[in-house]
């Protein structure tokens, strides 16, 4: 019996010793196999600020699954998976999206393909600004807000909404008329923050057109109008701000730098020269009219203006392309010049006097990589028609009539905005940097998807094309519900790489590339 219990026991210990392998076990949920561990982060408590980037803002509105697939709410499931909390969203009240104030119609719903274009959903919106939530929110993404918007005192103020000092979104979850975003956080002590903020510093004066100011050398705020370009000065004073107070408590997190706006379809998808070939008749009549103003430029001592455009050849095989002529602010107004010249080539006085004021700062824009224009999205529905008023041949907007400031961004436009762009990113990294903060280069990121060869990820190729390229909504700003978690799955990667955690990103393949109109 004694020998049968020894023998027992060593059976025993074997079948131990054969479980205790030194063979390492594949865990599928991590990125590296390994057991999962959240490093040095806490994730317990979790809250995210910026602008609608962070609201999960899609296909020009806010609505319940857009919000449902915003970075941070991806970021919060895998947050979950090493102790991450709660992660509560000030929701919508549909997936229609817009706003109503006082049961108005303040913002229209959310756009959705129908196969030729993008067309607003049907319904209309339920969201009432001022239906107040009660709670606090780890989501504090506030579409619309610039840097210093998150520290402004009563930017939740509904009665501020119609007047512009006051953000709609953030009406709807500020803990009174009178915080801060900043405040609101920061109360929730959150272990672990992420802050990506700054594109509207620049986005709102890019997207329409450069009719805003560059308020370099402005240091107050207060003064800004709503497309201004955000003093650089400015915003490294708020951003360190907003920095600071989060990290004030010991809560590590994860900041993003800004993408130049020329990485998004907005901006690149209508090209500069989308004019097919002219009929002879008018190719000749705007040659000589532009070729007369470029002789009077040339005898002023300045640079030409205008190229020479190129009329249908009736071969169905040949795409003619023409520059279109645009607007720009920039330019030494010579209209008292063209006036003058075109009266000394024959023309009556009145039309003479018309053509310079048209033309005075008109040109043909540039697609050169270093005086590259950039025509807006929004302007594509509005080239080639015609003028109301203005008599033809001149009023063919984009070809004889100069498409105007609102929309382009200019050559000299661009380059403001790249600069101040610089500026932050600059602020940013230095202070990720100096607070040991996790940090994302969205530029380069988003600069790879903008690039011929596109991004690939999870077997999937992430593009900047225009309804198609997997990475943005229709709004050609925003990122798609794909595009979105791309970037969380970025933000993941930073946080692994800094605080030594091994958190999974998400399957793009498992996130919509558009919307349906029916959700």
């Amino acid at each position: 019996m004694i020998k049968n219990m020894k023998w027992l026991l060593l059976v025993s210990l074997t079948f131990v010793a054969c479980n205790e392998s030194n063979d390492d076990v594949v865990v599928n949920n991590s990125s590296d196999g390994l057991p999962l561990t959240s490093g040095t982060a806490d994730f317990s408590k979790y809250v995210s600020l910026g602008n609608s980037l962070t609201a999960g803002y899609s296909d020009s509105a806010l609505f319940i699954e857009g919000q449902k697939g915003s970075y941070p709410s991806i970021l919060s499931q895998q947050f979950a998976l090493v102790g991450g909390g709660d992660f509560k969203i000030p929701f919508m009240n549909d997936n229609i999206g817009g706003l109503l104030l006082g049961g108005t119609q303040v913002q229209g719903p959310r756009l959705y393909f129908n196969g030729t274009g993008p067309v607003p959903v049907s319904g209309t919106p339920s969201t009432e600004i001022t239906t107040h939530l009660t709670g606090s929110f780890n989501n504090m993404g506030v579409p619309g807000a610039k840097s210093f918007h998150l520290l402004a005192p009563g930017y939740g103020n509904a009665a501020g909404v119609a007047t512009g000092q006051a953000n709609p979104y953030y009406v709807r979850f500020a803990s009174s008329a009178t915080s801060k975003v900043i405040d609101d956080a920061t109360a929730q002590n959150p272990t672990f923050f992420s802050l990506w903020i700054g594109n509207n510093d620049v986005l709102a004066y890019a997207t329409s057109g450069g009719t805003g100011v560059n308020q370099t050398g402005n240091l107050n705020p207060a003064t800004y109008g709503a497309n201004d370009i955000t003093d650089p000065t400015v915003f490294a004073s708020v951003y360190n701000t907003l920095v600071t107070n989060l990290t004030a408590n010991g809560a590590k997190g994860v900041v993003a730098n800004l993408p130049y706006v020329t990485s998004v379809p907005f901006f690149t998808t209508v090209p500069t020269n989308p004019i097919p070939g002219l009929p002879a008749s008018s190719a000749a009549q705007l040659n000589q009219l532009f070729g007369g103003i470029n002789a009077a430029l040339t005898g002023n001592g300045l640079p030409t203006r205008f190229v020479t455009l190129v009329a249908d050849d009736g071969n169905s095989a040949t795409v003619e392309a023409n520059p279109l002529l645009i607007k720009d602010e920039s330019l030494l107004n010579i209209s008292a010049q063209i006036t003058a010249a075109l009266i000394g080539a024959g023309y009556p006085a009145p039309t003479a006097n018309f053509l310079g004021n048209l033309y005075g700062q008109a040109r043909h824009a540039s697609n050169a990589a270093a005086t590259r224009d950039y025509i807006l999205l929004t302007a594509r529905t509005i080239i080639g028609t015609t003028q109301a008023g203005v008599p033809a041949p001149f009023n063919t907007v984009g070809v004889s009539y100069p498409m105007q400031d609102n929309t382009t961004l200019t050559a000299t436009e661009t380059a403001e905005v790249k600069v101040a762009t610089d500026s932050y990113n600059a602020t940013i990294q230095s202070l990720a940097t100096s607070k040991g903060l996790a940090f994302v280069n969205a530029n380069t990121i988003l600069g790879q998807v903008a690039s011929s060869t596109g991004f690939s990820s999870y077997g999937f190729t992430m593009t900047s094309t225009y309804v198609t390229g997997n990475s943005f909504s229709l709004d050609g700003v925003h990122p798609s519900p794909r595009g979105y978690a791309l970037i969380a799955n970025k933000f993941i990667e930073a946080i692994n790489t800094t605080y030594g955690s091994n958190l999974k990103g998400v399957n793009l393949g498992n996130y919509r590339i558009l919307f349906p109109a029916s959700l």
